[in-house]
C-alpha cells in the first residue's frame, strides 16, 4: 500500500534504480533497499508507522513500486519479543506475513528483518564487488579498520536472517559514528538519515574500497591473478568464436544430465584474463562467497585444464572426464553436509564452465538465467582480483555454503516459481521466419518458452522480427540472424549464430521458400534451379548442419519440413515448386529413418491456401495462381477456402499451432509424419 505521502516511495524506487543500474554495485537480483515512513491506517483513521522493503526475488536496477513490500514497523520490531533464538531463526520469516499493512504489496525477503531493526529512517544492502574483496579477504578486519577507520563496523559472517538484522541494528547502536558495515564474506550495508544520504553514504564506501583495493594492486606491481600461462591466452576473435560454437553443444548435452539447460557464452576481456594466469585453477576451486553469487554459480565451476589450442577431440574428451568427476565432487558435497531435513539433492552438473582462451560458459533454465549467473561470475572474478590485491581470497566455508544452497527457504522461493511453459529450454531456428508462416511460427515457438533464432535472407529483417517477438525481453527470447538457405557458408555461420546465442540447438524448421507459378513449357530453368535450391538443397543444408549440433548434444530433438499439400495433390502450371514439395516430403521420411537413433523426430506440415500473411502469396504467387484459377486476387483465401471439406480459410497461425504441436511432449513418439493443415482437400489425402 502506498504512503499518502509519496515521497518515501519515490525516493526509495528512485535509489534503488540508480544503485541497480551498475553491476559492481550490486547484482541481478541482489541487494536490498528500505525505506520507513508515515500513513494513515485506513482501519483506524490514525497515523501508522511503516516500513516499505523491496520484496523477495526483485531486482533494484527495475524495482518499481509494486516490488515493495510494506510492514507495519511496530509489529515487526515486537518480533524481537518471541523471537526464539538462532537455531529457530527461520521461524520468522513466517511471522513477516503477520506484520504486513494491507495487503502488503511483494513477499517480504529474508533480509527484511535487517531493515526494520535498524533505527534509521534508510536502510542500503547491497553486494559491490569492492564491498565483497574486502569482506572475502583472509585480514578482511583489519583491512576494512585501516580503510575506514571506525566510519565503518566489521560484521563477522552470519548467515542471513533474524540473527544477522539484530547483530546490525545492533552495531548500528553501538557505533553512532558509522554509516554502515561490511558483513564479513558477504557484502555491505549502509543507512542514511536521507535517502540521498543512505545513497550517498553506500556509494562512498563502495568508491572508498575500490580506489584503496585499485592503489594497492597499482603499488603492488604485481597482478594479482598471478603471471600468465603458457598458452592459455585469448584465442583471435574468429578462432575463439568457432572453438566456442565447437564445444558448447557438448558442454550443453553435459550440463544438461540432470535437467535440459540454456547456455550463455560469456568471452569479457576480464574473464579471458583471468583463465590466462596461473592463479585461476586454485581461486576457482574455493568457489564464490556471497550468497547472491553462489546460489546461481553453484558451489564452484567446472574448469578445463587444457589450453585453446589442444586438439578439439582432446577437448571434449577432457571435459567428458572433468564432468564425471565434477558430478561425483558435487554429489559427495551433497552428502558430506546434509540431514534429514535437507532438500532433495537438486541436480550434479555445473552452472559455470570455465574455458581458457574461449571464456565461461554457463547454464541455467532459461537464457536470463544463464546469462545472470555469467554476470554474477564476473563479479567473482573482481572479487577474488581484489581481495587478492590486497591479501588472500578467503571465501565463506564449504559447510556454510551448503546451508545456504539447500536452505528451506531458498527451497520455498524456487517452489513460487511459475510451472515452466512447454517449450522452456528449447532452442528453435526457423528459417525464412521474418514474415508470414515463419514468423508465425517462431512467435508461437517463443510465446512456448522457447528460445527462437530468426533467419531470414536480410539480417535487418530479421532482427527486426526477433525484436518484436521478444516483446522488451531482447536477445534472452529471441536473435535475428541471416541465412541464405542454398549457401552452405551461410546456413553454417546461422547454425553457429545460434549455438553462440543459447549453446545449442533443439528444434529447426525448414520454411524458407518461394514459388514461381507457370505451366510446364513456360518455366525456365532457372526458375526450377531457384525454387530447387531454396527448398530442397535449402532444406537438406539446414537439415545437416543442425544435425551435426543435436547429435553432439546428446539430447534428442526436433527437425520439421514446412511442405506443402502440392507435395502429394497434382495440380496445374506448378511443376517446379510441386516437384520440390515433393523432395522436402521425401526428406522427411528418409531423415526421420536415419536421426530416429539419436533421438531426433523428423516430422513435416502440407499448408494448403494460405493466404492472408503469406510472404509467397505476397510477392506474386497469390497473382499467379489467381490466374491460373480465373478469380481476382483478393477472392483467393476464399476460393481456396470453399473447395475444402471444413470450407474454413487457412492463416499462418494454423500452422504454427500444427508445429508447435508436433514438437510439445505430447506427440514425443511420432516422427516421419506428414500433418496437413489444408481445412481438408480430399485429393490431398495421404495413403
Amino acid at each position: 500500500m502506498p504512503s499518502n505521502d509519496p515521497t518515501p516511495v519515490a525516493d526509495l524506487v528512485a535509489r534503488s534504480n540508480a544503485l541497480g543500474a551498475d553491476p559492481t554495485t550490486t547484482n541481478y537480483g541482489g541487494g536490498n533497499t528500505s525505506a520507513k515512513g508515515t500513513a494513515v491506517d485506513p482501519a483506524t483513521g490514525g497515523d501508522v508507522e511503516l516500513l516499505w522493503v523491496k520484496g523477495s526475488g526483485g531486482d533494484l536496477g527495475t524495482l518499481t513500486a509494486d516490488g515493495l513490500a510494506v510492514l507495519r514497523l511496530d509489529r515487526l520490531r515486537a518480533l524481537t519479543g518471541v523471537y526464539p533464538g538462532v537455531e529457530r531463526e527461520d521461524e520468522m520469516v513466517a511471522a513477516f506475513d503477520y506484520c504486513l499493512h494491507g495487503r502488503g504489496g511483494a513477499a517480504p525477503s529474508i533480509d527484511t528483518a535487517m531493515h526494520g531493526l535498524v533505527d534509521a529512517p534508510h536502510v542500503d544492502h547491497l553486494h559491490p564487488d569492492s564491498g565483497i574483496a574486502l569482506a572475502t579477504a583472509a585480514d578482511g578486519e583489519a583491512l576494512v579498520r585501516e580503510v575506514f577507520g571506525d566510519r565503518v563496523v566489521w560484521v563477522p559472517w552470519r548467515r542471513p536472517g533474524f540473527q544477522l538484522g539484530l547483530d546490525i541494528a545492533e552495531v548500528a547502536r553501538d557505533n553512532p559514528q558509522a554509516v554502515g558495515c561490511v558483513l564479513g564474506g558477504h557484502g555491505i550495508t549502509a543507512w542514511g538519515a536521507t535517502s540521498d544520504e543512505c545513497r550517498e553514504r553506500s556509494l562512498e564506501i563502495v568508491r572508498t574500497a575500490a580506489s584503496f583495493l585499485a592503489e594497492r594492486e597499482a603499488a603492488s606491481g604485481r597482478h594479482p591473478f598471478g603471471a600468465e600461462l603458457d598458452g592459455f591466452g585469448p584465442l583471435p576473435d574468429a578462432e575463439r568464436r568457432e572453438r566456442a560454437a565447437a564445444l558448447l553443444p557438448v558442454l550443453r548435452g553435459l550440463a544438461s544430465t540432470d535437467a535440459p539447460q540454456v547456455g550463455h557464452l560469456d568471452d569479457a576481456p576480464a574473464v579471458l584474463d583471468f583463465l590466462a594466469r596461473a592463479e585461476h585453477p586454485r581461486l576457482a576451486a574455493l568457489g564464490t562467497s556471497c550468497p547472491d553469487h553462489f546460489l546461481r554459480t553453484k558451489v564452484r565451476p567446472l574448469v578445463l585444464d587444457l589450453p585453446p589450442t589442444a586438439p578439439l577431440e582432446d577437448a571434449v574428451a577432457r571435459l567428458r572426464e572433468l564432468h564425471a568427476a565434477y558430478r561425483e565432487d558435487y554429489t559427495a558435497y551433497y552428502e558430506r553436509h546434509a540431514d534429514a531435513q535437507s532438500p532433495a539433492m537438486r541436480g550434479a552438473d555445473p552452472a559455470v564452465v570455465l574455458l581458457p582462451g574461449v571464456g565461461m560458459v554457463t547454464f541455467g533454465a532459461d537464457k536470463q538465467t544463464a546469462r545472470v549467473a555469467a554476470e554474477y561470475y564476473r563479479n567473482a572474478i573482481a572479487v577474488m582480483r581484489g581481495a587478492e590485491a590486497v591479501s588472500t581470497y578467503a571465501p565463506i566455508d564449504e559447510a556454510e555454503k551448503f546451508r545456504i544452497e539447500y536452505w528451506a527457504l531458498e527451497e520455498a522461493k524456487l517452489a513460487r516459481k511459475p510451472r515452466p511453459k512447454a517449450l522452456a529450454t528449447r532452442v528453435a531456428l526457423v528459417t525464412g521466419a521474418a514474415s508470414g508462416i515463419g514468423k508465425a511460427i517462431a512467435t508461437r515457438l517463443a510465446a512456448e518458452g522457447a528460445c527462437v533464432v530468426v533467419a531470414d535472407l536480410d539480417l535487418e529483417t530479421a532482427q527486426r522480427a526477433a525484436a518484436e517477438i521478444a516483446g522488451g525481453k531482447g536477445a534472452d527470447v529471441a536473435v535475428g540472424v541471416a541465412a541464405d538457405v542454398s549457401d552452405p557458408a551461410a546456413v553454417a555461420a546461422a547454425v553457429q549464430e545460434a549455438v553462440l546465442a543459447f549453446g545449442g540447438l533443439d528444434l529447426v524448421v525448414n520454411n524458407a521458400g518461394l514459388s514461381i507459378s507457370k505451366p510446364l513449357l513456360e518455366t525456365t530453368e532457372r526458375d526450377w534451379d531457384l525454387q530447387h535450391d531454396v527448398m530442397a538443397k535449402g532444406s537438406f543444408l539446414v537439415a545437416q548442419a543442425a544435425a551435426r549440433v543435436l547429435v553432439a548434444q546428446g539430447m534428442g530433438g526436433d527437425v520439421v519440413y514446412i511442405s506443402s499439400k502440392n507435395g502429394v495433390f497434382a495440380g496445374p502450371n506448378n511443376i517446379a515448386y510441386s516437384a520440390v514439395k515433393a523432395d522436402q516430403a521425401h526428406q522427411v521420411r528418409l531423415l526421420a529413418a536415419e536421426l530416429g537413433e539419436h533421438g531426433i523426430r523428423v516430422n513435416g506440415v502440407n499448408p494448403d491456401g494460405v493466404v492472408r500473411g503469406s510472404g509467397i502469396f505476397a510477392g506474386g504467387w497469390g497473382a499467379q495462381r489467381a490466374k491460373t484459377y480465373g478469380i481476382p486476387e483478393e477472392e483467393l483465401g476464399a476460393f481456396y477456402a470453399q473447395r475444402t471439406l471444413l470450407k474454413r480459410e487457412v492463416l499462418p497461425e494454423h500452422v504454427a499451432d500444427a508445429v508447435f504441436v508436433l514438437v510439445g511432449p505430447e506427440m514425443s513418439r511420432t516422427t516421419g509424419l506428414h500433418v496437413p493443415v489444408d481445412s481438408g482437400v480430399a485429393a490431398a489425402f495421404l495413403r
